[in-house]
């Protein structure tokens, strides 16, 4: 499964903090429909990124009922994204075999 998703970076000040892109609530839908075919545990999803030319691996979990995309430090530093930057991301998600 690949998609593609546009928005704000916003940066969650909690005691781990951090920056990410939210998963609009259309694909948020179909990522909780193949669930059990991704995760592996607790909701958290892994998946292959890209943002501009920077590629990277992370895994993308549930928050306030959508899902959110966590943006690396080293992937805002190699593209220059900041706070409130709109960014698109390529989102490839593998299912389980």
């Amino acid at each position: 499964m690949e998609f593609e998703v546009t928005g704000p970076v916003w940066y969650w000040r909690g005691p781990a903090p951090f920056y990410f892109l939210t998963v609009p609530e259309q694909w948020s839908q179909e990522l909780k429909g193949i669930l059990e075919l991704v995760t592996y545990g607790w909701g958290m999803i892994p998946v292959q990124a890209r943002i501009g030319r920077t590629k990277f691996t992370t895994s993308m979990f549930h928050k306030d009922g959508l899902y959110v995309l966590p943006v690396k430090d080293v992937v805002r530093r190699a593209e220059n994204i900041q706070e409130d930057d709109e960014i698109t991301a390529t989102i490839t998600v593998k299912i389980r075999e």
